[in-house]
């Protein structure tokens, strides 16, 4: 129940402040054309393996990483925390313990089914991009926050929260006009104990940004359809009638 309004009207609903939600007004007719051109430039968002060295400012992942953070999340938790490592000797430091886990999963640990199905990416146990990409962004999920007295605080809906944030991380590099890849090593736990972090928090994924190298190859593949992957129950229909 509303309690009363304030400067820039804002209530208190059951005792928490609440304010108008904001947003650019738009016709019913303008969401199609901007859900297409929004539709047009991730289609040719690419998974970039071979980076250019060319440096990226520092204020441009400030901003990929706070575009990142305005993800929904359990309770408003926001519980991830982002690394990002531009420093060439920890960049090496963390190659070289990828590659020795990515070795060790390319010549026995994962299946036969799992190699096949990475074949056709090209993927090995060689992780130049680690390197070549001027940063890389880890990004931990936290298990738990800490309260201002240092007091454990619940989170809830952790790797889902952290997922969503990390499709919006990549989506925000690609609209920077920047290349992204989603790394990860398995397993990470070296990732914590390189980076100095706290034991609540686990290391979810590695995720290299910069510019494609003039020369990069992708694999040739296809996104699926519409009909393979959306499934409606429109108000005229039922999908199957």
């Amino acid at each position: 129940m509303a309690q009363g309004s304030g400067e820039g009207g804002r209530v208190l609903r059951e005792g928490h402040p609440f304010v108008p939600y904001q947003t650019e007004p738009v016709t019913a007719e303008e969401t199609i054309w901007r859900a297409t051109a929004h539709r047009d430039a991730s289609e040719r968002r690419r998974s970039v393996r071979e980076f250019d060295r060319r440096d990226v400012p520092r204020a441009t992942i400030e901003q990929i990483l706070l575009a990142a953070s305005t993800s929904p999340s359990g309770a408003h938790r926001q519980p991830w925390t982002f690394v990002a490592v531009r420093n060439p000797a920890i960049k090496v430091k963390i190659r070289e313990a990828a590659e020795e886990e990515e070795r060790r999963n390319y010549s026995g640990r994962m299946p036969e089914d799992w190699l096949a199905a990475l074949a056709p990416l090209g993927t090995d146990e060689v992780k130049t991009h680690l390197t070549d990409a001027p940063w890389i962004v880890v990004v931990f999920a936290q298990k738990h926050g800490l309260d201002d007295h240092g007091e454990r605080v619940k989170h809830y809906y952790v790797r889902e929260s952290v997922g969503m944030a990390c499709g919006m991380l990549v989506a925000a590099a690609h609209a920077a006009g920047l290349a992204a890849l989603t790394h990860t090593p398995s397993p990470m736990a070296f990732l914590g104990e390189l980076l100095g972090r706290p034991s609540h928090e686990q290391a979810y994924v590695v995720v290299p940004i910069g510019f494609p190298s003039p020369d990069c190859l992708v694999p040739d593949i296809r996104r699926k359809d519409l009909a393979e992957v959306g499934v409606f129950f429109d108000v005229d229909r039922i999908e199957g009638d």
